[in-house]
């Protein structure tokens, strides 16, 4: 069967395709009190939203969201919340060429072999449309989690990384890569219009920052904080990795290295690093939750590319339409949605058993 549903207790359902009328999500658990209104929701996705600039897929699209149930005179009734957002930029047209081929890396044939058909006007369910529905719900989370700031930036696209040392905050929001970097958001702006000149594209690495989550969310072996964001972050379209703190790095080093020393402190222990990004056992430590996702580069280029039609033939792919050049820059503000609703999910799992 398929599976649509993604929480324990704050859970959300997505629906819908990428040129199909409208896509939504229905957000069951989110406790009752909480003031919420559309305007609570919209800047996340007009952060998210296609068109912005030349280094986004030119597909136009308000992502106006519409809450039509679960609140009442601004406030959640505890009931499911149910979200819609109407499509109104589809060029279906742009992809009659490959109705009968198959887009080498894209989910294409993977879902004609399970389903014995596809939706091949932007990939349907496939197609990272489908992800403005999580920010939505994400805002949602967000709700439950006041004492938790959530922080996702680009720290890398097509193997070039950000210098530490020039990272600032407050540049995240000036450029369009969400890049604490200046240097290194003006050497991407050419390396981006290259590679959409030229017909292809580039991958890229998110990092996101979680402060303010207290020490004892999660819980041990199957329901592990850092499992769950694993999972969550691995079910973003075209996300191929996610790292926890050190990640891979953390196997190249010896056990002093890695260790997080503590010292006593006011509030609780001291921690000299944060090689665990802030979970251990799969509970939280109270330091900063630390993960990192990597997008790979869009599959839908303009680059001709060997593949087979569905009559197991040979063919020649070469995608038209309108796609982004690096999907991993909008994928930030959907790693900082799923983030959130890993998070607000685990406090009420801890709420329900620790009280």
């Amino acid at each position: 069967m398929s599976w649509n549903t993604f929480g324990r207790t704050l859970r959300f359902t997505t629906w819908g395709e990428s040129h199909g009328p409208a896509i939504g999500a229905v957000v069951d658990g989110c406790p009752p009190g909480l003031p919420l209104a559309e305007e609570d929701i919209q800047p996340f996705l007009d952060a998210r939203k296609p068109g912005q600039n030349k280094f986004t897929t030119q597909r136009k699209e308000p992502d106006a969201v519409r809450i039509l149930s679960g609140v009442f005179e601004g406030t959640t009734t505890g009931t499911p919340i149910s979200l819609l957002i109407e499509n109104t930029d589809q060029r279906s047209k742009d992809y009659s060429e490959i109705a009968n081929t198959y887009r080498p890396g894209h989910a294409d044939y993977a879902y004609d072999a399970k389903y014995g058909l596809r939706d091949y006007r932007g990939g349907g369910r496939s197609s990272a449309r489908e992800t403005a529905m999580r920010v939505a719900a994400g805002a949602v989370a967000r709700l439950v989690i006041p004492e938790v700031s959530i922080l996702a930036y680009v720290a890398e696209i097509g193997g070039d990384r950000i210098d530490p040392a020039n990272f600032d905050t407050e540049e995240i929001a000036r450029n369009p890569f969400w890049c604490p970097d200046a240097a290194a958001a003006k050497r991407w702006e050419a390396m981006i219009d290259e590679a959409r000149k030229a017909g292809s594209s580039l991958g890229a690495v998110v990092e996101c920052v979680a402060t303010g989550v207290p020490a004892g969310w999660g819980a041990p072996i199957y329901a592990k904080l850092d499992c769950d964001l694993a999972a969550g972050m691995m079910s973003i379209n075209a996300v191929k990795g996610v790292e926890i703190g050190d990640g891979f790095d953390a196997a190249r080093l010896t056990g002093e290295q890695n260790a997080d020393a503590m010292s006593p402190g006011d509030d609780g222990p001291e921690f000299a690093a944060n090689h665990a990004g802030g979970i251990a056992g799969g509970i939280s430590t109270g330091q900063p939750v630390v993960c990192r996702v990597a997008f790979k580069p869009t599959s839908s280029i303009l680059t001709p590319v060997d593949s087979i039609d569905r009559q197991g033939q040979a063919a020649q792919v070469r995608t038209k339409g309108r796609h982004d050049p690096c999907v991993g820059i909008r994928g930030t503000l959907v790693v900082e949605a799923m983030m959130a609703l890993v998070l607000a999910d685990h406090r009420l799992l801890h709420r329900a058993q620790c009280g």
